[in-house]
């Protein structure tokens, strides 16, 4: 028996198919290409919701600060409204209070809002954020 030659397994004659066609092979990529495609997709999708949430607990920390301050500072604040910018984790927000009397003359309602003044927000009339708390007036 005579030994076989390692080209004799490749040459033309052979009638085995020993690999893809050109059309198995572009059938392939195509099918890679599309899914890589969704999952970029999908990717670009959690990238802008994390950035939204991040925005949204921001914008919550700002209502949250503004409403503290005035607890802490023990304020007996006006009836009526302010307003204001403030950098919060390297983000801009515009806040506004709004100051209200209740039934008992001892507290006040203040409800805080809180938007976006980033660039790559758009302008919205939906706050981000709003938060409402009571103060109370200090002892005299």
């Amino acid at each position: 028996m005579k030994p076989m030659n390692m080209w004799n397994r490749w040459s033309v004659s052979n009638k085995q198919n020993t690999g893809f066609t050109l059309l198995e092979v572009l059938v392939a990529l195509t099918v890679l290409s599309l899914s890589l495609m969704a999952a970029l997709r999908v990717s670009g999708s959690v990238t802008h919701d994390i950035h939204e949430l991040r925005l949204r607990q921001l914008a919550d920390w700002v209502a949250e600060n503004r409403l503290e301050e005035h607890r802490a500072r023990h304020d007996w604040l006006p009836v009526g409204g302010s307003n204001g910018e403030v950098e919060q984790g390297g983000e801009r927000f515009r806040w506004e209070a709004t100051v209200s009397g209740t039934a008992n003359s001892r507290f006040r309602r203040i409800e805080v809002r809180v938007w976006s003044r980033s660039n790559n927000q758009p302008a919205s009339d939906a706050p981000l954020t709003k938060i409402v708390g009571f103060l109370v007036r200090p002892s005299q």
